[in-house]
């Protein structure tokens, strides 16, 4: 990486360092980020860094460790938090110098390709200016901050994924498959293509509506249509992404589970130090022979949803890109709204982009989950539990009921939303996907929206933000038979053009 210089010169003007900090911590303290702690923490620490003289201090590594609490084994090859987070660091700074910072002198920048800051005076401004200072000249120059060409956000397994208990920026996770694991993604998905195909009829039960295809942004008065129209604003191609789980597969064809560390290509031969160190049983692991990378699997449950989500959206004149989560690039989150479907413990961009709010999912055994995985309710209201558990039969431990989380969230750019979909079992994704996507499971959700004041606007571009709990009754642990709404809770600053949080900001 080329080093840049700390204070740029203008018209033969240097900056001070203390020009500079006083830069910095105005834009610290500006209403742009003053409810996005992740950024703020990511801009005090490249700026602190950077005005310290030290840009080989400044690496990928150095900051994920440093910045974002990872552990020494953080690779950022696989875990893409530093890029990602520096990446709407930028698109902030843009919104701010383009808003509220308008007629500030010195512009902090993050150049393309790089993590050390410029200061520099902008265009127009004087020697004689106190930095940050209002300019007494005419408007000033442009200073469009171009977004980084960082790559596709590759979101691989990473080498210390948990479950979410904080941050979005602790990027935690597991896999999760208490569910039957099922053929590959690729095949599974064109076979529910072909069943959408020759069952579209049944399959538009579940939203309540007629079979004939509606025109985007023109919709007879349906809940379920008025509902995703709000959320998916004027997007007519949201992006569906599903997990598939990284295993590690012997020459007999038995599949490890392989919770954490870098891994490789599917098909690529596994370091026997590496499988032995982060499987989940490294004894087994240790006497398997040679080992291969395999994530060509998924829940059952999550393939009904794309199921269920792609008929929905081809009745209402749209067309969807289904792919993996860790397929999803940052043009996918700047151009389009995404809808997230498992959890984090199964989902890598659910770990990472879900949002800090009242609910979120725990796991307190990151090696044997087996179902003990809960959804914690930081502030619970009355009527409401602390946690929520899967529960089994407790003579067959059959699974008869699980819950999941519905949280509708701002995307990484304005205009474009996230959805999470996710259930602490596969069954439990389908269930809230039927629910979401079901006329009473719609009105009830929207009932309980207009109860705490948040609308759901018809013509789309209406839709509060806010994290809701499912309940999903099951029959023989892999039917779900009906599904009801247990909690509705706003985020902090939900609601339309509210900021939110993301869940690195929770420790």
């Amino acid at each position: 990486m080329t080093n840049l210089p700390l204070i740029s010169a203008a018209r033969g003007e240097e900056l001070s360092v203390e020009q500079s900090q006083q830069q910095l911590q105005r834009v610290l303290q500006s209403n742009t980020l003053r409810n996005s702690p992740t950024l703020q923490q990511l801009l005090q620490f490249l700026g602190t860094r950077g005005l310290d003289g030290n840009p080989e201090g400044l690496k990928e590594y150095t900051i994920g460790v440093e910045a974002f609490g990872r552990k020494p084994d953080f690779d950022p090859k696989t875990d893409t938090i530093v890029r990602v987070q520096t990446h709407r660091l930028r698109q902030k700074l843009k919104e701010y110098y383009e808003q509220e910072g308008i007629r500030d002198h010195i512009l902090i920048e993050i150049p393309k390709g790089h993590y050390y800051p410029a200061f520099r005076l902008r265009a127009g401004a004087t020697e004689s200016a106190e930095a940050g200072g209002e300019s007494s000249g005419g408007a000033p120059a442009s200073t469009e901050v171009v977004p980084a060409a960082e790559g596709a956000l590759i979101l691989q397994p990473e080498s210390r994924l948990e479950a979410v208990s904080g941050p979005v920026g602790d990027s935690r996770w597991g896999w999760l498959w208490s569910g039957p694991v099922v053929a590959t993604a690729v095949v599974l998905l064109a076979i529910a293509v072909g069943y959408l195909a020759g069952n579209l009829q049944a399959r538009t039960a579940v939203s309540g509506v007629a079979a004939t295809a509606v025109p985007f942004h023109r919709y007879p008065a349906d809940p379920v249509k008025s509902f995703w129209a709000a959320l998916i604003g004027n997007d007519p191609s949201p992006i569906i992404a599903y997990p598939n789980a990284v295993f590690l597969l012997d020459d007999s064809n038995d599949l490890f589970r392989f919770r954490q560390g870098a891994s490789d290509n599917r098909g690529a031969r596994v370091d026997p130090h590496l499988a032995k160190e982060f499987a989940s049983n490294p004894a087994l692991v240790a006497s398997a022979g040679q080992l291969y990378y395999e994530d060509g699997y998924t829940g059952t449950g999550e393939l009904e949803g794309v199921a269920m989500l792609a008929g929905l959206f081809a009745q209402m004149g749209l067309t969807p890109t289904i792919k993996t989560s860790r397929n999803i690039t940052p043009e996918d989150l700047q151009q389009h709204t995404v809808i997230l479907l498992g959890s984090p413990f199964q989902n890598i961009a659910v770990a990472q982009l879900m949002a800090a709010g009242d609910f979120r999912f725990d796991n307190p055994d990151s090696r044997r989950e087996e179902w003990r995985a809960s959804i914690v309710n930081s502030r619970p209201l009355p009527g409401e539990s602390a946690a929520y558990h899967t529960e089994r039969d407790p003579e067959t431990e059959v699974l008869k009921l699980d819950y999941s989380l519905i949280s509708i969230q701002p995307g990484v750019v304005a205009g474009h939303n996230i959805a999470v979909l996710g259930g602490l079992d596969t069954k439990g994704t389908e269930g809230v996907t039927r629910f979401i996507t079901s006329r009473a499971g719609v009105e009830s959700l929207t009932a309980a929206l207009a109860a705490k004041g948040l609308k759901v606007s018809r013509g789309g571009g209406g839709m509060p933000w806010f994290q809701a709990l499912v309940q999903v009754h099951l029959e023989k642990g892999d039917q779900v038979l009906s599904t009801e709404l247990a909690a509705v809770h706003p985020f902090p600053l939900g609601g339309v053009g509210g900021v939110i949080a993301p869940a690195a900001a929770k420790k």
